[in-house]
């Protein structure tokens, strides 16, 4: 079982500046999943519990000279500490930018990750790391992050079925318009409730209400872009409230309802921090779960880079209205 590979400046800059803070947030560990053609780190996926996340990247958007071999036909899988993950990708990049990355002399100063097996001090049983190692001028700098035991053949092969399962995409799909206006309006609603009634319509809204037994508090998105299955706007819809557009919507089957709780809606939405280009909601079939997919464009136009995706699954507290 081998793996080894060289972080280019883009991947170094997308995995510390961006995914793995948004990472951290959603869980401390999580599985980091190797294969031929792609690096993925999924949360929950075989627990179930708690919010799923998957953030899924091409081999080529992070690194070069990629090479990986295992008797699973080529596939790595464990568990791994994001925040220690983090914590020594920082430092090694402090000396892998002493001489200006690997533009300045790429024989001396590249940044490799591999897998190695080492003897932690005071212990007679090697360990599985995942380990950083680069070269500047003057000095060198290695990195080892502990890892699980990589999962066993049967492990892998459930954890590649639970993310078969969870690439279905919702049938409709909304746009949120602003990430910032929604997170500040969710960082509100936390304190009133723990529950969270999400509705979404084929016509492109997005219905947010908390209610208690003292106050009900929600909030509407109107005419937002829809991917996907598509429904038109009923005359006479703009002159009803909110709850009864939604209510209406959900009787015609052109709307879905679901409740989530409030701590696992704000934790999603903390994905902003991988800066993200678009964020689009959409509920799973029968009202299975609330879907978060995030869309990322190739710089400097407004093309989706699909070489990188990343979406959660919010699990939902009641089966949902169809």
């Amino acid at each position: 079982m081998k793996f080894k590979a060289f972080l280019t400046d883009n991947g170094v800059n997308l995995l510390e500046k961006r995914i793995l803070q948004a990472l951290d947030k959603m869980g401390k560990t999580c599985h980091l999943y190797l294969t031929k053609d792609h690096a993925i780190f999924l949360h929950n996926l075989l627990n179930g519990d708690g919010i799923q996340s998957i953030a899924q990247f091409r081999k080529e958007a992070l690194f070069e000279d990629y090479r990986i071999s295992s008797q699973n036909d080529d596939r790595i899988a464990f568990t791994i500490d994001l925040s220690l993950l983090h914590r020594a990708l920082r430092s090694i990049v402090t000396i892998y930018t002493e001489f200006g990355g690997s533009h300045s002399c790429p024989t001396l100063n590249r940044l490799q990750i591999k897998l190695v097996k080492k003897l932690p001090p005071h212990s007679q049983q090697p360990m599985p790391f995942l380990t950083f190692e680069t070269k500047g001028y003057k000095s060198a700098v290695i990195q080892d992050v502990p890892i699980s035991k990589p999962l066993s053949r049967s492990d892998v092969l459930e954890l590649q079925a639970a993310l078969d399962m969870a690439q279905d995409l919702p049938q409709t799909l909304v746009q949120v318009p602003d990430m910032n206006q929604l997170q500040n309006f969710v960082d509100r609603m936390k304190h009133v409730g723990d529950v969270l009634n999400v509705s979404i319509s084929k016509s492109g809204d997005l219905h947010l209400q908390i209610s208690t037994t003292l106050v009900t508090l929600g909030a509407e998105f109107r005419k937002l872009k829809v991917i996907g299955e598509q429904a038109a706007v009923p005359a006479g819809d703009d002159n009803l409230t909110a709850q009864t557009r939604s209510r209406r919507a959900i009787e015609r089957g052109d709307a879905m309802s679901v409740q989530v709780s409030v701590k696992h809606f704000f934790k999603s939405l903390q994905c902003h921090l991988a800066k993200p280009d678009c964020a689009f909601y959409g509920i799973g079939e029968q009202g299975s779960c609330l879907t978060l997919v995030f869309q990322f464009f190739i710089p400097g136009t407004r093309q989706t880079d699909k070489s990188i995706s990343l979406h959660c699954r919010l699990p939902v507290l009641d089966p949902g209205a169809d």
